[in-house]
């Protein structure tokens, strides 16, 4: 991608699809095309954040690396890795930003993982001159800090010629956020004859922007050849023999060559303090380089679409939370689904519906390692449910039970989308058709993964029975709302993906999609008990739950005049793109009068009585529902991406609905942005809207591009 840009000092706001994300499997950060560190929470993806400018313009708290003069920029990410390169160019230059987090290849075990946020910039043509500005915003800038800039001594000198000014460091103390930072820096030349650049590190004051403690910033005036990289940590809290701290003159007293000091002070501190080299931060970023390269290596995709595919991949994997094995739904919160509007939400949580989905797509190329960490996350679930059998719609990355939900009344919100949240209230619903996802789920690592022990299948047991007992009790189902004591009933979106723009409310239904899942929740306990020659007291009973079901859901859920099924059993003139799932879960077959019927109707335009506007699906017609919101919402990726598959599916009796799969996947894939990345919604306009990145899109963008290159294939062999 590439834009214009004219260095101002009052930045607004970046639009949510101009950033890229980067990340070790502990947290993540978003990173905007003008270089600013917009998104990051330390250390864990749900710890309070210390930079949120993409919430609050003014406040929020940034990292950025910036020209001082007219710019136009393009960002990738390095060939099949999640290391992230800005590049600023103009008549007088070009320059690099390389982000990462570090990563190293799991036969390292030299060194612990090193909890950094590193940024290296370069010039490689010309001169460019830069404006750095590191402004943290502690516990999402609610908490006080103070700002020192002191000598530091974790980092080898380069020997000078000259006299410099000492090498100092940035260090950043927030007490009541029980959080300490310190920002440290590295110069280098990478050519003969050139200097190190001089860096000096300032106080920033931006008292007058709502910040609660100062930032620090340099000017820098970088030439070809001059690099400095700068390193964002949290500091280890221990006192250091001075012979930690190696300097020149210690080396010459001493008669030893610097570097071997180094190397011998290096033994006396912490695994995770080492001395700063430029060795030490050329390795890191080789090794994360080559983590990530030797990861996406093992995928086993040979279909259509790989660099699209692979592409989510890398972003799934950024969203895994390696200590439990969860997958965060999206490392961001609060972005909003409609600019302006109301409905934002934090993803940081890992849910239930999203199983059986992530789990396909890991299995489907090939990562079981992946798979079967994520299994043991959802099993832990099974096995701690609560009393009444039931589980919770969704966990805490760390598996637990309560994620409450706050409004931070003092942030702006993206673009003035007030108010920003943090935590989910939703976790407490209802919402029945959770089942049918986790079933699926536990079936799927059956057929590939991990062989289920006895204890588990008792628990997998209960779940069919619970399901049961409830079959014929009505719910909230996919599109959710939140109800709170006191206060009016606010719209919630909790999707398969979690969350997605308005939500059906007012009253518990028949939903057609929660009788669906349901229904897989009994047949996959069915197909497990007989696959695997399982115990099942109850074997008759289930059958006779699922085929009654199945009855149920065809003479309840049909509109028999307009030939489709419907959103509820009480709302037959609504279409629920939400249905597209039942070829999908093998509910019906894709080929299914009654089901083509209803993805004829789907594909209409909401004019003629559709869900489908330029190729995009939305969720369902708002215009007919009260859904006690109101507004406006755009398309959802997900419904897009589900019509997709069950084309391409039918496409197996009907080449030409698969040819309208190809076309309609090859045009979404152009709403990805500039890096191949997906959010939650589109807008009328093509605008990327809601919390990125959006694993459950990539996820079921996996899914479809594996399935649409099966059918092209199986099809052509059979012309």
């Amino acid at each position: 991608m590439t834009n214009v840009t004219q260095p101002q000092r009052d930045r607004g706001y970046i639009p949510l699809a101009d950033h890229g994300l980067i990340g070790n499997l502990r947290t993540a950060a978003l990173i905007s095309t003008d270089g600013s560190v917009e998104s990051y929470c330390v250390p864990n993806f749900d710890s309070p954040s210390i930079f949120a400018r993409i919430l609050d313009k003014d406040k929020g708290g940034h990292f950025s690396i910036t020209p001082t003069k007219q710019f136009t920029t393009k960002q990738s990410y390095l060939p099949n890795s999640n290391i992230l390169q800005t590049k600023y160019l103009n008549e007088q230059g070009v320059a690099t930003v390389t982000d990462f987090l570090p990563r190293q290849p799991s036969s390292a075990k030299a060194r612990p993982l090193l909890a950094w946020l590193i940024r290296r910039v370069e010039v490689i043509r010309g001169s460019m001159p830069l404006r750095v500005e590191c402004a943290p915003a502690f516990n999402y800038a609610r908490s006080p800090h103070t700002t020192d800039i002191m000598l530091d001594t974790s980092v080898a000198i380069s020997l000078s010629p000259v006299p410099r000014e000492a090498h100092n460091k940035a260090l950043f103390s927030s007490p009541e956020a029980n959080l300490t930072l310190d920002l440290r820096y590295i110069a280098e030349s990478t050519l003969e004859n050139v200097p190190e650049p001089e860096v000096q590190l300032n106080l920033l004051d931006l008292s007058d922007k709502g910040h609660k403690g100062a930032g620090v910033w340099s000017h820098l005036e970088l030439k070809e050849g001059q690099a400095v990289t700068f390193v964002l940590r949290t500091p280890p809290d221990v006192q250091l023999p001075r012979e930690a701290h190696p300097t020149h003159e210690t080396a010459e007293e001493m008669g030893i060559p610097y570097e071997k000091l180094v190397a011998g002070a290096s033994t006396l501190r912490p695994p995770d303090d080492p001395i700063l080299t430029k060795t030490l931060l050329r390795d890191l970023l080789d090794q994360t380089n080559s983590y990530w390269n030797a990861w996406i290596g093992r995928s086993t995709y040979t279909g259509s679409w790989k660099e699209a595919v692979n592409r989510s991949a890398l972003a799934l994997k950024l969203l895994i939370y390696e200590p439990t094995g969860a997958v965060v739904a999206s490392p961001t919160f609060s972005l909003p689904e409609y600019i302006g509007g109301t409905r934002n939400w934090d993803y940081r949580a890992s849910w239930i519906r999203d199983s059986s989905f992530t789990l396909y797509a890991l299995i489907r190329l090939g990562f079981t390692h992946e798979a079967n960490a994520y299994m043991e996350f959802i099993f832990e679930r099974v096995r701690a449910r609560d009393p009444d059998g039931s589980l919770k719609i969704m966990y805490t990355i760390h598996g637990e039970k309560e994620f409450p939900e706050e409004e931070l009344t003092h942030l702006d919100g993206h673009k003035g989308s007030k108010p920003v949240r943090i935590g989910n209230g939703a976790i407490d619903h209802v919402q029945l058709d959770i089942y049918g996802e986790l079933m699926d789920c536990i079936y799927l690592s059956q057929k590939y993964g991990r062989p289920l022990g006895y204890d588990t299948w008792v628990a997998v047991r209960d779940i069919v029975e619970y399901v049961i007992a409830h079959v014929h009790d009505p719910d909230l189902s996919i599109w959710s709302v939140s109800c709170r004591k006191g206060v009016m009933c606010e719209a919630r979106v909790l999707n398969k993906r979690h969350g997605h723009g308005r939500e059906v409310r007012n009253r518990h239904r028949h939903f057609t999609y929660s009788k669906v899942m349901m229904w897989v929740a009994i047949d996959r306990g069915i197909r497990l008990a007989e696959k695997r020659s399982l115990p099942c007291p109850r074997r008759n009973e289930w059958y006779a739950a699922r085929d009654a079901l199945y009855e149920e859901i065809m003479q309840k859920a049909w509109n028999p005049d307009k030939r489709f099924f419907a959103q509820s059993y009480e709302d037959l003139d609504i279409l629920d793109s939400a249905l597209l799932i039942m070829p999908l879960v093998f509910f019906s077959t894709p080929a299914d009068p009654r089901f083509l019927s209803t993805l004829r109707q789907i594909l209409l335009s909401p004019e003629r009585g559709g869900l489908t506007s330029n190729g995009l699906v939305y969720r369902y017609d708002v215009s007919k529902t009260d859904d006690g919101v109101g507004g406006e919402e755009g398309t959802f990726c997900l419904c897009t991406l589900w019509c997709i598959e069950a084309l391409a599916r039918a496409g197996e009796y009907d080449k030409a609905m698969l040819n309208k799969a190809v076309a309609m996947f090859e045009d979404f894939l152009q709403y990805t942005n500039h890096l191949g990345l997906c959010t939650e919604e589109i807008s009328d306009a093509g605008e990327a809207l809601g919390n990125a990145v959006q694993g459950f899109t990539h996820v079921t963008l996996i899914s479809a591009a594996y399935n649409l290159s099966r059918m092209r294939a199986k099809v052509t062999r059979s012309y």
